[in-house]
């Protein structure tokens, strides 16, 4: 998922995520979209490079704007999670 050594075209920034673990989600609907996608930013499990820890998502330029409308389609598809249908656990207390 990293960053290749020699990225085979032009890759252009899609997105910055706050964690790794955001940004597996978001390559792995990008794949699913049958795009490739790189991650920047991170130097190792756990150690970041970018700024506050964050996580570059980067695509060829020619897949720009079917990432961006993946990425869209992504978050609409979280905004829209019926959290009464999702177990969550007891409470502590």
């Amino acid at each position: 998922m990293d960053l290749p050594a020699n990225p085979p075209e032009h890759l252009v920034l899609l997105s910055s995520v706050p964690s790794e673990a955001h940004a597996a989600i978001v390559i792995a609907a990008l794949e699913e979209a049958g795009l490739a996608a790189h991650t920047s930013g991170t130097v190792g499990p756990g150690f970041h490079a970018g700024a506050l820890g964050w996580t570059d998502i980067l695509v060829s330029e020619p897949d720009l704007p079917v990432a961006r409308n993946t990425l869209r389609m992504l978050m609409e598809d979280s905004l829209e999670l019926d959290w009464s249908q999702v177990d969550v656990g007891e409470a502590e207390g």
